[in-house]
């Protein structure tokens, strides 16, 4: 059996709220695929179509040997299709296809799915109830809008890693793609949305998504700027001081003792009444400004127990985590209990655990997840079954 022609897989279990839509997902890298990845975590068939070379992500550096860890866990649930766009019959099959489609995904820059012949009103005409969704950097518009776009670039443009960096130091990058990731949940978020408004108007349209929208969105609490402020006042009040990371005996601590009455509990579990009951530390900003103060002799006494301990003794009191790795998630009790983690079956990668199901319907829960697909490993039993229904 060759790389294309495995067949259509049997997805087990009840229906989700989107089971019975088929979506064509020619994005790459994280915000466009995650995006579609949620909509077949809710039932959605989605077939990833990728060109002959596939998907960049594909070539991530992983430190698995024959797929990327990357590309596995942004493309579970999906059907893999490959297309060479600039091949007329590859062309046309895939218009045929968004004949049948609900929805198409992308995220070409502007103007180069309309070279490749399928813009969106091209597609509206075969499929006026398709919903076209397009990812880009920065929009439709502006100076900008051809330019590609990256996580940690637009982290960096929009302000993000300048409040990210240390009071005085560099800007610093939060890793962990949280942009792309975000951008991922308003694909799924604005495609449902339009899929919702085409049951009472019975017409699709077209949704645009960027990076730059999302970057700001995540930034709404420190995007507002009164008539009366200057240009540096401070946009993201911190806690500062008591609530952060803190070293403890053997391991960190986050702790966060805002409220009143966290911070009375932490300072009554950690023997530090004194402090307390101190009216120079009453207030979130009489700690942060007298940190100096505080900080010793809080580190002082975590470092009598460890990160765990702490977390055990402070119970529901004291808003706090120990540091954990990623691994450490496989097999915590609470990922456990909401049934977070599932084993894939995956025809180069064997055997893997990973992540499942972000969101719980009560009724129609979904289809259990399928592995993400090799680089067009349907494409023959999708297009066979294209010209059946023909």
């Amino acid at each position: 059996m060759t790389p294309t022609d495995s067949p259509i897989p049997e997805r087990s279990g009840p229906p989700g709220p989107l089971s019975g839509l088929r979506v064509l997902d020619l994005s790459a890298y994280i915000a466009g695929p995650y995006g579609c990845a949620l909509l077949a975590d809710q039932g959605a068939e989605v077939i990833k179509i990728e060109p002959p070379i596939g998907d960049n992500l594909r070539k991530y550096p992983s430190t698995l040997a024959s797929e990327s860890r990357a590309f596995l866990g942004v493309n579970r649930g999906k059907l893999g299709m490959m297309l060479d766009l600039k091949q007329p019959q590859q062309l046309q099959a895939l218009l045929d296809l968004t004949k049948t489609a609900d929805v198409f995904v992308h995220n070409f820059r502007p103007g180069v799915p309309e070279r490749l012949g399928i813009g969106y009103d091209r597609l509206r005409a075969l499929n006026p109830r398709l919903i076209y969704c397009a990812v880009s950097g920065y929009g439709e518009t502006g100076p900008l809008k051809g330019k590609a776009g990256y996580d940690q670039v637009l982290q960096t443009m929009t302000g993000m890693a300048a409040m990210q960096g240390k009071a005085g130091g560099p800007p610093e990058i939060l890793y962990g793609s949280v942009v792309d990731f975000y951008a991922a949940a308003m694909v799924a978020m604005g495609v449902s949305s339009a899929l919702y408004e085409r049951e009472r108007s019975g017409e699709g349209q077209y949704v645009g998504v960027s990076l730059m929208r999302a970057a700001m969105t995540m930034q709404s609490t420190r995007l507002v700027w009164a008539e009366s402020e200057g240009r540096e006042v401070g946009r993201d009040m911190r806690s500062g001081g008591v609530t952060g990371i803190h070293p403890t005996r053997e391991g960190y601590l986050y702790i966060s003792a805002n409220t009143p009455h966290f911070w009375k509990a932490l300072c009554e579990k950690t023997g530090l009444a004194d402090i307390l009951a101190d009216e120079r530390y009453d207030t979130v900003r009489k700690r942060n400004q007298h940190q100096a103060e505080i900080l010793p002799r809080l580190h002082a006494a975590l470092a009598t127990k460890s990160a765990l301990e702490w977390e055990a003794l402070f119970g529901e009191e004291v808003p706090c985590a120990a540091a954990r790795t990623v691994e450490d998630m496989f097999d915590d009790p609470q990922v456990a209990a909401e049934g977070m983690i599932t084993t894939f079956e995956h025809p180069v990668a064997g055997r893997y655990r990973a992540f499942q199901r972000p969101i719980k319907f009560s009724r129609t829960p979904g289809p259990d997840p399928i592995t993400a697909p090799t680089l067009g490993q349907h494409t023959q039993a999708l297009l066979a079954g294209q010209k059946a229904k023909a």
